[in-house]
């Protein structure tokens, strides 16, 4: 197995270039290595700033749209409901194992960041696409140190894309 990329669109406001999605998965290989993480799949939904202000609201008890929201699969914390998948033979595998999480990136917060901050809305994609993939194998930005880190890790890693400011 590898890294795999499953996407959908999920908005109306922007059809998704292909290239986009090329760089997407050109980006979780480059995330991924620069972990040491080999094997997985990401889901990445785009969706618009109506959605993702429900989704933010319903498990993170904000009301307001954000830009980026990730549910880690892996994820095992006191609110979080195990996972129970049996086997019938030796033959097959475990779906869910192998999944890494959902990603969700809200298009109409995306073009306005891209305009805010200057670069294009493919960089800003990525960027969002990247900061969401280190949230799903566990970083955070909850304090100054740990902010600092994981925005090195993204800067590094879409620099190798060609997608540096």
């Amino acid at each position: 197995m590898s890294l795999q990329l499953d996407w959908s669109n999920d908005q109306q406001s922007l059809e998704i270039p292909e290239n986009w999605i090329g760089k997407l998965e050109q980006l979780l290989q480059l995330a991924g290595e620069a972990e040491g993480i080999t094997d997985g799949e990401v889901s990445l939904t785009f969706t618009n700033d109506e959605e993702i202000h429900q989704l933010n609201l319903e498990y993170r008890g904000i009301d307001r749209p954000t830009d980026v929201l990730s549910f880690a699969m892996q994820e095992e914390g006191k609110d979080e409901l195990g996972i129970i998948f049996e086997v019938d033979s030796e033959d097959e595998t475990d779906p869910i194992s192998g999944m890494l999480g959902d990603i969700i990136i809200s298009i109409d917060t995306a073009k306005a960041q891209s305009e805010e901050y200057g670069h294009s809305l493919e960089r800003e994609i990525g960027f969002l696409f990247v900061h969401g993939f280190l949230h799903l194998i566990g970083y955070d930005h909850q304090d100054e140190r740990s902010e600092a880190e994981m925005t090195a890790k993204q800067e590094a890693i879409l620099k190798q894309a060609g997608l540096s400011r």
